[in-house]
């Protein structure tokens, strides 16, 4: 029974690699309704699915003010899109309103996260005006976040030890607001996304093109405290989420923008990572931890005290950061004039879309806490979320196949 068992795994990953894209588009899709639809009916008013416990079998939820809030009803946005299933447009109506009141809550940078995915989506693929005053609101929430002696905007509101935490998650955010800037024909917020974008460009990166995950400033000069890797293995290493924020943050700004420096920025991290990737497209968690070919000393600034990894054992992968990076990779390949480039970004974008398309990846409808994919690392680092399915990565999956189906 093993050996047949096995064989039909086989069988399945094999066609993963060698279908069409549109019989994997269809394939996801039927997954995803079934998965997402399982997942509105249980979700109760104000909560928005965070995680799943494999081990005790439970769903783990959360409220609005959550950072990853807008992916749920941003991934049922993307599935109506490419179905235009009716019911799915209902769930996704019903879940994108739960974040209505989300601009009167204390928020931090992640609201351009929150409001981009699910009322951005909403608006775009719709044409409704009625989300269009938040979307308003929430950028202009976001750009006041911004200092202009730092030349940031604020990351989290607080964080031990930091006085002006800036992340490279925020680069993510920024969509908001140059999004919001053509909405709405509001220069300023694009200077805003501007002034951050040059600024993380400068202090954030190194010589690779790989990213600290966070640069804590000094708000009363914009001078520089210190840099590290929080959720990564440890500070001069490259935390790979970290890695897919940077190159998708900069392949959006210069789709927006059209500023040849950020497609410069994009091109170099794509570089970096494509000569660091695992050969089936999917990141390790972190390309520097111990097992991996570019481990880092373990006794580097920055590692965790209580890691531990046996030789021999396998690095955990990070499926979020993979469809990331799919995303990334995607919108990269039509943007950028080097073909040689463009063609090795397109051929990783669709070898991580079939990797998460396999069954490794690709959740058995009914199971899987009704997420999509299984695999993510949220913080390993902080022993949180690890090895579990995520929001962001089924968000993220969606959205480079779509990319991917519509750049043929």
């Amino acid at each position: 029974m093993k050996k047949i068992i096995l064989a039909a795994s086989a069988a399945l990953l094999l066609t993963a690699c060698t279908e069409s894209l549109d019989s994997l588009s269809s394939r996801v899709y039927d997954v995803a309704k079934v998965q997402l639809s399982a997942m509105d009916a249980r979700l109760g008013e104000g909560v928005t699915p965070r995680s799943y416990d494999v081990a005790q079998d439970t769903v783990i939820n959360a409220n609005v003010r959550w950072w990853c809030s807008g992916y749920f009803p941003g991934s049922l946005w993307y599935v109506y899109e490419a179905t235009g299933d009716e019911a799915i447009k209902a769930m996704a109506e019903r879940q994108t309103v739960k974040l209505a009141d989300i601009c009167s809550l204390n928020t931090d940078h992640d609201i351009g996260f929150q409001v981009n995915c699910s009322y951005g989506n909403a608006y775009r693929i719709t044409g409704d005006t009625a989300y269009l005053p938040l979307m308003e609101a929430a950028a202009a929430k976001l750009a006041a976040r911004m200092n202009p002696t730092v030349g940031c905007i604020k990351s989290w509101n607080s964080r031990k030890g930091c006085r002006y935490p800036v992340i490279i998650d925020n680069m993510m955010n920024l969509e908001l607001l140059m999004v919001a800037a053509n909405l709405f024909d509001c220069d300023s917020l694009r200077q805003v996304a501007y002034l951050h974008a040059n600024t993380t460009m400068v202090n954030h990166f190194r010589e690779d093109g790989s990213c600290y995950h966070l640069v804590d400033y000094v708000p009363e000069t914009g001078e520089i405290d210190h840099k590290q890797t929080v959720q990564g293995y440890a500070h001069e290493s490259a935390w790979s989420r970290g890695q897919s924020w940077a190159l998708y943050g900069y392949t959006m700004m210069y789709a927006f923008s059209g500023n040849e420096a950020y497609l410069a920025q994009a091109e170099k991290v794509a570089n970096y990572l494509l000569s660091v990737m695992p050969e089936d497209g999917i990141p390790y968690w972190d390309f520097n931890a111990p097992g991996t070919p570019d481990a880092i000393a373990a006794d580097a600034p920055g590692c965790p005290d209580n890691y531990a990894w046996t030789e021999g054992e396998p690095v955990k992968r990070d499926a979020s950061a993979g469809a990331i990076m799919a995303s990334a990779f995607a919108q990269l390949s039509k943007l950028t004039a080097d073909k040689a480039l463009a063609k090795e970004c397109r051929r990783m974008a669709e070898k991580e879309i079939r990797t998460l398309a396999s069954p490794e990846y690709l959740a058995e409808p009914g199971t899987n806490g009704d997420f999509i994919l299984k695999h993510s690392v949220g913080n390993l680092h902080g022993n949180s979320e690890v090895d579990v399915p995520l929001t962001y990565a089924d968000y993220y999956f969606l959205e480079a196949l779509s990319i991917l189906r519509n750049s043929r």
